[in-house]
């Protein structure tokens, strides 16, 4: 008896409590006859009788009334339990986790994040900052954020931040007084260059667009490492040319610190995605972050 209808068990509260087919379809909104049926099919599951029904009136038998006694309680929990998770629903809670790189927790996230959780306190934020190319869904994360080229084919991807970002290039006043001004990307090659390496070993290589031309160079790093704090402060010191986010050498262009060159060969690429794996049903938590972003994205389009 553990998969009896709970539909059929409320149309029979129903009923019995109006003592009327008519009276309790109208409150619930359905018809008499789909009622009719429904206490049909729960008195031939339980082999028992459950209302005694006349052209006149419509009363729970002996057996009915226990049923009645022990079901309404247990149908007003359930009613309960429903509504609380409808209201959270309109004012969401629990805990979403984000895995992001490292760039997009310091240049684009903090904004986002200031908004999100005044608009949402009862959600817990965990946002985890790595560049490690891991299946964060395997690694217990709602959703992770990702440049295009890295999403995944199966995935649904929901912009976040501004789309459109640029990597400059640029070094310190008195490292280009020293060794000069490039002119050439190629020329690069012939610099010293501070190169970002990821946690993977690998090294992202360096791409310069001028109108239809596109140069790729993977010149030699004289000082390579995963910190992109490390790196800009190692340009600033004079040690070499950087290349990477705006974001973060801005600061520094400034200031004096630094200086833009080659800036005819600035390159420009799509801003990042959250993405989530595509099913019909997704977390309280992630579907509120996931609408917030879309709402950030109209309100900064003007659509």
């Amino acid at each position: 008896m553990d998969d009896l209808p709970l539909s059929d068990l409320d149309a029979f509260t129903a009923v019995a409590r109006e003592r009327s087919f008519r009276a309790a379809a109208r409150k619930r909104g359905v018809s008499a006859s789909s009622l009719s049926e429904a206490l049909r099919r729960l008195e031939e599951r339980l082999g028992v009788r459950l209302l005694h029904r006349t052209t006149r009136s419509v009363t729970p038998t002996e057996a009915g009334e226990r049923l009645l006694e022990r079901l309404g309680p247990a149908l007003g929990e359930v009613a309960a339990a429903l509504d609380k998770l409808r209201d959270s629903e309109d004012s969401p809670g629990g805990t979403l986790r984000l895995n992001v790189p490292i760039v997009v927790a310091r240049v684009i996230m903090p904004s986002i994040v200031g908004r999100f959780m005044k608009q949402y306190p009862g959600i817990r934020l965990e946002i985890i900052a790595e560049d490690n190319f891991i299946d964060v869904l395997a690694a217990g994360f709602d959703a992770g954020v990702r440049y295009d080229e890295s999403l995944a084919k199966d995935m649904i991807a929901v912009p976040l931040g501004p789309r459109t970002q640029r990597f400059v290039t640029t070094a310190s006043p008195a490292y280009l007084k020293t060794n000069g001004v490039p002119q050439h990307p190629r020329d690069l090659l012939d610099h010293k260059c501070i190169r970002h390496r990821f946690k993977s070993g690998s090294t992202a290589l360096w791409e310069f667009e001028k109108g239809d031309e596109t140069i790729t160079i993977s010149p030699p790093a004289y000082l390579a490492s995963d910190s992109l704090d490390l790196e800009v402060s190692a340009a600033v010191q004079g040690l070499g040319i950087i290349r990477g986010f705006e974001d973060f050498v801005t600061p520094g262009i400034a200031t004096g610190e630094l200086v833009a060159i080659l800036e005819d060969w600035e390159s420009t690429f799509p801003g990042p995605f959250l993405y989530y794996a595509s099913r019909r049903l997704i977390p309280a938590p992630l579907k509120a972050f996931v609408d917030f972003l879309r709402a950030e994205q109209r309100r900064t389009s003007g659509t």
